[in-house]
C-alpha cells in the first residue's frame, strides 16, 4: 500500500489524448563529407577529409555513384541520435530495423507511465478495403471518426485507471503496466548512420521517387518524414542522391 508520503496517483481525467509524433535531434556528427573520405581512402588516404570543399560538383558526382552502385559502407562512418515520442505500436515497428540501429525506450519497470495516448486525427485514413497484400485505405466517415475517438478515448481512461489501482495496492510497476495499451506514448533515444536509415526510410515512408513501393503504417511514416527533414539538412547531397537513385539505400 502506499503511504501518506507518496505521490497520489493520476485520476483518470488527467489522461491526455494526442495525434501527433514528435522527433528531435539530440545529437550528430553526419556531414557528407563523412562518406567522401571514407569513400576515398584508398586513392588519398588521409588526405581525403576535407575534399568536398576543393571540388563540390566532382563530389556530388561521387556521392551519387556510390549511392547508384550501391556501395553502401562509405554511408556508414557517421551518426544521428533522435529523441523519439511516439506511440508503443510504431517503437514495435521500429524494432524490425536491427542492422545500424541503437535503441534505448524509457522503461515502465522503473518509472511510472504517464497517462498519455494516441488517438488518429481526421487526417487519418480509417478503413482497410481489399485482400491482404492488396488492399488500400481510405477515408472514414465523421461517424467513424467519431466512435474511433470515444471509444478509444474510455478505453484509454478505463485502461489507467486500472493501472493507477493497482500501483495505489502496491503492485510493482512491472506488474501493473500489463493493462496498458499500445496506444500509450513512449519515449525513446534511436542512433543510426545514414544507411541505415536510408533503409528504414526506404520501407516506412511513401514517395513518388521510390523505385520500389512500400506501405507503411501512417504513424511510423510520421516519424520518418520528419527524421528524413534533419537528415536532409545535414547530408544534402547524400540525401539528393538518395531520392535521384530510386530511395533504395545502397
Amino acid at each position: 500500500m502506499t503511504s501518506a508520503d507518496d505521490p497520489q496517483p493520476s485520476t483518470p481525467d488527467d489522461v491526455t489524448l494526442r495525434s501527433d509524433v514528435t522527433v528531435e535531434l539530440v545529437k550528430s556528427s553526419a556531414s557528407d563529407s563523412d562518406v567522401l573520405f571514407a569513400a576515398r581512402v584508398s586513392t588519398l588516404g588521409e588526405q581525403s577529409i576535407g575534399e568536398l570543399e576543393k571540388d563540390p560538383e566532382r563530389s556530388k558526382g561521387l556521392i551519387n555513384y556510390l549511392m547508384r552502385d550501391r556501395h553502401g559502407s562509405p554511408f556508414e562512418h557517421n551518426s544521428l541520435t533522435f529523441l523519439i515520442s511516439a506511440p508503443i505500436f510504431v517503437f514495435r515497428e521500429f524494432m524490425r530495423h536491427r542492422v545500424g540501429w541503437s535503441y534505448n525506450e524509457e522503461s515502465g519497470r522503473y518509472r511510472e507511465l504517464q497517462p498519455v495516448f494516441y488517438v488518429p486525427d481526421a487526417s487519418r485514413k480509417l478503413v482497410q478495403e481489399g485482400r491482404p497484400g492488396k488492399y488500400v485505405f481510405v477515408e472514414g466517415t465523421e461517424a467513424q471518426h467519431a466512435t474511433v475517438q470515444g471509444v478509444l478515448g474510455d478505453t484509454y481512461r478505463q485502461a489507467y485507471d486500472a493501472y493507477q489501482k493497482l500501483l495505489a495496492d502496491g503492485v510493482a510497476r512491472e506488474v501493473a503496466r500489463a493493462v496498458l495499451p499500445v496506444g500509450l506514448y513512449s519515449s525513446m533515444y534511436a542512433t543510426c548512420n545514414a544507411r541505415s536509415l536510408m533503409h528504414f526510410l526506404g520501407l516506412r515512408t511513401q514517395h513518388e521517387l521510390a523505385k520500389v513501393p512500400s506501405f507503411p503504417q501512417r504513424e511510423i511514416e510520421m516519424v520518418g518524414e520528419k527524421m528524413e527533414a534533419e537528415w536532409a539538412r545535414l547530408m544534402p547531397l547524400t540525401h539528393a542522391a538518395f531520392n535521384a537513385n530510386g530511395r533504395v539505400a545502397p
